[in-house]
């Protein structure tokens, strides 16, 4: 009689485990530690259903993850920035279409809308794209501090700026892509190899950014809004300017197909958009902008209201269909002109802004003309955004590089080959037209 009640209760307690298991939210996210610390807490206080488990990646790896365990999926939610990140996902046919239970949510913010109109993701927060500054850092170096693109390329930012790659960040490449929808492809990528000469450092995540701010290793840097409202809230000195050039869309959360708890994934989502979860948002670790207009009556100071003002010039009206298109693209393009040769890059930007400096008061046409020819080397590239954009092309970059040392093959290797010629070869030709002006 005593073992039959041990087998029982061993029974009950297998039950247990497997109920359990049941009730667990596994959750793909790119966001940092104390967003997903501070709503996993709030959705256990609200809700005694479900248990998040959270599993944390880069939004590539992220997307690479889901894409990768489709056939054996144990995945719930995918819970990220980026919305081309997304509509990769929502191509793949690995999201599902779900109908979520929220109020109060308008259908767009701006122009762009809130939630995919297809109900295969939703967003919960919105995001600008711009430039956070360290103040006494600017002081110490008698700084100006900047607030446009063009201005992280002027000649006294030289080694003071920090950025991560698109192809290491998500919401970096958000930032890259909003440039080059706002500026146009061409200048768009001139913008970012002049700003890119100016740099101390690529960052191997995007947290890396503000965390080289708040503690003066650099300057300034290229960052998503909440890093700079939720280092000023924690009390760095630092401050945040959104550029002319930029975008707000909303960061999303999407059920992933065959999901094994979609109720409870489903039950995350609407928390996340309740309005006990968008007060979660102004965490002071998180400080990010709700979907939802009701939510700035409680709004703490620093924090812009997208939907009314003009706190936010945000110009750009995002096209994410394009950005999802050249995804990989861009992600390449940048690492082969900049991450990979920012060494290069940052000398033959140097040798201009000097050549500039040491010519400023001087009439020299033919020095001007060798400093014209400099720049325009630097600002080519390689491809034209046609070919970004076609689709065959596009499809030969699928490898992802975390160093430069990591191989690759096929055909994506032998472009990224020419176009590491290409880049290498201008920016020796632009040092060297730049220097010989100087002699000038």
């Amino acid at each position: 009689m005593r073992k039959l009640l041990g087998l029982t209760a061993l029974g009950l307690l297998v039950s247990a485990g497997v109920a359990n298991a049941a009730d667990k939210v596994v959750v793909v996210t790119s966001f940092p530690k104390e967003l997903t610390d501070a709503f996993e807490a709030a959705f256990a206080a609200s809700n005694l259903d479900y248990e998040l488990e959270i599993l944390s990646k880069g939004t590539s790896a992220a997307v690479k993850y889901i894409q990768e365990t489709a056939g054996n999926n144990t995945s719930d939610l995918m819970w990220a920035s980026a919305p081309d990140a997304f509509e990769v996902l929502k191509g793949n046919d690995l999201l599902a279409k779900v109908e979520i239970n929220a109020e109060g949510i308008p259908e767009k913010i701006g122009t762009y809308p809130i939630n995919d109109p297809d109900g295969f993701y939703y967003g919960f927060a919105a995001s600008g794209y711009g430039i956070m500054w360290n103040t006494r850092y600017l002081q110490a170096n008698e700084l100006a501090p900047a607030k446009e693109w063009e201005d992280l390329a002027k000649p006294e930012y030289f080694g003071h700026v920090g950025m991560s790659a698109p192809s290491r960040s998500g919401t970096t490449h958000l930032t890259v892509e909003t440039l080059l929808q706002g500026a146009g492809w061409e200048k768009g990528w001139a913008d970012w190899k002049w700003i890119s000469g100016n740099m101390n450092t690529v960052t191997e995540r995007s947290f890396g950014v503000p965390d080289g701010v708040n503690s003066g290793n650099f300057g300034l840097g290229v960052v998503i809004d909440f890093f700079g409202f939720s280092s000023r809230a924690s009390g760095f000195p630092v401050d945040f300017a959104y550029p002319s050039v930029t975008a707000v869309v909303p960061a999303n959360i999407g059920v992933v197909k065959n999901a094994p708890n979609p109720e409870g994934a489903k039950a995350f989502i609407e928390f996340v958009l309740s309005p006990e979860g968008q007060q979660v948002l102004f965490d002071p670790a998180i400080m990010r902008l709700p979907v939802n207009p009701a939510a700035y009556a409680t709004a703490p100071d620093g924090i812009p209201n997208p939907f009314e003002g003009d706190d936010v010039k945000a110009s750009v009206n995002f096209d994410a269909d394009r950005s999802e298109k050249r995804y990989n693209v861009v992600n390449s393009l940048f690492d082969v002109m900049v991450t990979y040769r920012l060494t290069e890059l940052r000398e033959a930007v140097r040798a201009v802004q000097l050549a500039e400096i040491a010519l400023a008061d001087k009439d020299n046409a033919e020095a001007k003309a060798l400093i014209a020819e400099a720049r325009a080397l630097i600002d080519a590239t390689p491809i034209t955004e046609e070919e970004s954009l076609d689709p065959s092309f596009a499809a030969v970059f699928q490898q992802k590089r975390k160093k430069e040392s990591d191989v690759i093959e096929g055909r994506q290797a032998e472009v990224e080959q020419q176009w590491d010629a290409f880049v290498v070869e201008n920016y020796a030709k632009a040092k060297a037209l730049a220097e010989k002006a100087a002699s000038l």
